[in-house]
């Protein structure tokens, strides 16, 4: 993943500070993402979703609203619409400089917003809203103490997450004059509507709204356990991972694989490239399955994938329960479920008493296996047995031969 800086011109001419994260290879399509009210392009929420978004082969433009971050203008001139003609803009410039976007992701208040800009972004064919108000009025309980000064004196300063910012009378009369209900309605997009049953900012009560209002296509996701700022970097994981899937239902995108320019291996095959996107990320392709590999973000990775030995874990446990399940059917055995845990480590040779080797250090793995049924002492000895004749255990503790050769292109 590369990140690309750039400054577009808006409706009034001011220059908007924006950031283009861009997927190794081709994307397979453009997003325009709108953050949150006196928020910013670089709030965790924008930035973990773009990047998720970039791993999965979309490019995603995220750039600070007039006034705001390293954008030109006053905050205080601004108002819902001009919000909206920002989005606007973006995706103009986007047309002639990139290509325009055909997915529109708005948290919050940018949520309201991608709802009223929709139908001015004729390319755009899928909406995402994440925690958004289902009325633009709703952000202003955010200073619902200041709204009597606003009104009797035009302009007042309030506190806003620990932010001066100056808000006019000009605001409030707009933000009242919105109608987004039937924006939403005549949409003519998907919708996408993400939303946490516990946001003590913005109610699901609005992602009711905004699910009632819309028409088909529209799907909703619900962000279980997830505050407002989605500041739980596995939630912004989650909502990129959904979005790209849900979009491919809607969007002409290529699969990531050709995206990336890498053809889909042969049956049998497993087929193992980089995908540039940060220091170790791989894309895993096995058939029409894909997944990633990666390191942890403390030795440089982005932790967007099992890593190497995980993915060796993984093999060893799945194996182990299939192959128990497939004794227990043929036993007629009542075994209900069997969970596997699986560790890896470095130990001592002269500490384990089992291993042939007694000098330096080998390889362990500590496989704890758990059965549930109504099993006696002696059907679960005989499921441990079976456990350790599961192909991948064989392959492990069998003398193994790994040919490399250059395949050259």
């Amino acid at each position: 993943m590369t990140t690309e800086r750039f400054d577009f011109p808006n409706a009034s001419g001011e220059r908007l500070s924006a950031l283009l994260d861009r997927p190794a290879g081709e994307p397979r399509a453009y997003a325009l993402f709108a953050h949150c009210f006196t928020c910013g392009k670089n709030v965790h929420a924008a930035k973990r979703i773009a990047e998720g978004l970039t791993q999965l082969g979309i490019a995603v433009v995220r750039f600070d609203f007039t006034g705001l971050g390293a954008s030109e203008g006053e905050f205080a001139n601004t108002t819902f619409s001009s919000n909206v003609t920002d989005l606007v803009a973006a995706a103009n410039h986007m047309r002639t400089a990139l290509r325009a976007p055909m997915i529109l992701i708005g948290h919050s208040l940018g949520g309201a917003a991608v709802l009223a800009a929709g139908p001015e972004i004729a390319e755009a064919r899928a909406v995402v809203t994440i925690a958004a108000p289902s009325d633009p009025a709703h952000v202003t309980g955010l200073f619902k103490d200041h709204v009597a000064a606003i009104r009797d004196k035009g302009e007042v300063e309030v506190a806003l997450a620990g932010r001066a910012f100056r808000i006019r009378r000009e605001f409030l009369d707009d933000a009242a004059e919105q109608r987004l209900a039937e924006k939403i309605k005549h949409l003519r997009k998907a919708l996408l509507v993400f939303h946490s049953p516990i946001d003590d900012t913005v109610s699901i009560d609005n992602a009711g709204a905004i699910f009632a209002a819309a028409k088909h296509p529209k799907s909703f996701v619900s962000l279980a356990g997830a505050n407002h700022l989605l500041t739980q970097k596995s939630d912004a994981a989650y909502v990129a991972n959904v979005i790209s899937a849900w979009a491919e239902r809607y969007l002409d995108m290529p699969p990531q694989s050709e995206a990336a320019n890498v053809a889909a291996p042969e049956a049998g095959t497993v087929l193992v490239h980089e995908t540039r996107a940060g220091k170790f990320q791989q894309e895993v392709l096995v058939g029409h399955h894909r997944l990633l590999a990666d390191e942890p973000v403390a030795v440089g990775g982005l932790d967007s994938g099992l890593g190497p030995y995980d993915l060796l874990l993984a093999g060893l446990g799945a194996c182990t329960s299939m192959t128990v399940r497939l004794y227990a059917e043929r036993k007629n055995l009542p075994l209900e479920k069997t969970s596997v845990r699986l560790r890896h480590a470095r130990v001592h040779a002269a500490d384990c008493a089992e291993c042939e080797t007694k000098e330096g250090m080998v390889d362990r793995i500590e496989r704890e296996i758990t059965f549930a049924g109504n099993l006696d002492g002696e059907q679960r000895a005989k499921l441990l047995e079976i456990a350790d004749k599961c192909p991948v255990h064989r392959t492990l503790t069998s003398e193994i031969n790994i040919r490399t050769i250059e395949r050259r292109t």
